[in-house]
């Protein structure tokens, strides 16, 4: 959204370690992490203040040095419940305009490719660790006495006397649906992603896991947040959608033909009514939210049916602004 500042409640907030540091005259003694906030995890960042989440700062003997430890900082910073820019700032200072700090205002326009590209497909990798989150989640919705782990009465797998053990995941992606299942047999466990299958143990405790995967070891950390399950693998977040057939059963349709505001505001300026006729990009309504004003754009070509606020009203994030008819898609 061009950088636009993200409202919303820190549902989960995990920061890496603010370290202690000693910097000699000559550069020498180790280096830290600094990190400059005012919020923790349950609080609200709100239209009406900063968005800014923490200023993240490292120190290092050199460049290299402290661009390589700004990434694994970002790495370690996982946060759920709004959008933030650690991603961007990931890529950013990997990039060698970055590192060799050619700067000036023209670098984000200059590096496009680098510093957005596109979506890469999800690895198996973070569907396993998915898949590990859930086992882990059905495992303690199915204990009797959480204070026993170790009963045998504890076990949540699908096991049935004389028959191998086999659950089926789904979940979506930016790309699409994958599938997986997780098959016991013989005391041992298989994963199946995409036609691929691979040996599988999870150790799983508190969101954080470590799978073996054929000859692999894999780390990371998950929450789950309703359908939304995150996965935080190295110095990657993705956010996966679990589908369960059985839990939207005869849900409606998505409605379509809306502009909908996207953060709370206020509404400064309305340029359409009833009737008049938008092509793609038109700009519709203006909204003053952080600061900032905000031009909000016809999404296709068609037809304004009614504005359902003016000029001076203030509106929730997700607000339906405007209704369109005949929308061309």
């Amino acid at each position: 959204k061009q950088f636009l500042p993200s409202t919303g409640t820190l549902r989960y907030l995990r920061t890496p370690a603010a370290v202690t540091f000693t910097l000699g005259q000559d550069g020498s003694g180790p280096a830290g992490v600094r990190i400059d906030s005012g919020v923790r995890e349950g609080d609200t960042i709100s239209p009406y203040y900063d968005p800014m989440i923490a200023k993240l700062i490292v120190w290092g003997r050199d460049r290299d040095e402290a661009l390589a430890r700004m990434a694994q900082a970002l790495a370690e910073y996982h946060v759920v419940g709004l959008s933030t820019n650690i991603a961007f700032l990931q890529r950013l200072v990997t990039s060698q305009a970055f590192r060799t700090a050619d700067l000036d205002t023209g670098l984000i326009e200059r590096n496009q490719a680098a510093l957005f590209p596109p979506p890469a497909p999800v690895a198996t990798e973070v569907i396993a660790l998915a898949v590990a989150a859930l086992v882990d989640a059905e495992t303690r919705a199915r204990r009797v006495d959480p204070a026993d782990a170790h009963s045998p009465w504890q076990t949540a797998g699908a096991w049935r006397l004389n028959a191998d053990a086999s659950s089926q995941f789904r979940l979506r992606t930016a790309e699409g649906e994958t599938q997986a299942s997780l098959r016991s047999d013989g005391g041992k466990q298989w994963l199946t992603v995409g036609g691929q299958t691979v040996s599988f143990r999870a150790a799983s405790q508190a969101g954080s896991h470590a799978l073996d995967l054929g000859e692999r070891t894999v780390k990371g950390n998950t929450h789950i947040e309703g359908d939304a399950l995150y996965v935080f693998s190295g110095k990657q977040q993705t956010r996966l959608e679990v589908i369960d057939p059985l839990a939207h059963a005869g849900s409606a349709d998505a409605e379509g033909g809306k502009l909908v505001a996207p953060m709370p505001g206020r509404i400064i300026a309305v340029m359409v009514k009833a009737g008049t006729v938008i092509g793609k990009g038109d700009p519709l309504i203006v909204m003053e939210a952080m600061k900032m004003e905000h031009t909000l754009t016809a999404p296709a070509d068609g037809v304004v049916q009614e504005v359902l606020y003016g000029i001076g009203d203030q509106v929730q994030d997700g607000a339906q602004l405007v209704t369109l008819e005949d929308v061309v898609v």
